[in-house]
């Protein structure tokens, strides 16, 4: 299969991007209204879907820290929303 053909590093990277899509759609989940959310839920599906034929170790090690800081950006503002 696909994945085992995968180095050990390249399977990494794999955890850290779901890792990384799961916490993503659990703060998603916290959204209030359900259009924003269905809205944040399709863009983070595209996303994830767009780039995951990416094999540029930089490159997407580059889209994880992206991906993070756009996580951190999402839940500071769920934050200030609820105080």
């Amino acid at each position: 299969s696909a994945l085992t053909s995968l180095s050990p590093s390249q399977f990494l990277r794999r955890q850290q991007v779901l890792q990384l899509y799961r916490k993503i759609l659990r703060a998603i989940r916290e959204v209030p209204g359900e259009a924003d959310r269905h809205y944040l839920k399709d863009w983070a599906r595209e996303e994830f879907k767009r780039n995951k034929d990416a094999t540029e170790e930089d490159a997407i090690r580059m889209m994880i820290t992206q991906g993070n800081m756009q996580l951190q950006e999402l839940q500071r503002t769920l934050k200030l929303a609820k105080s």
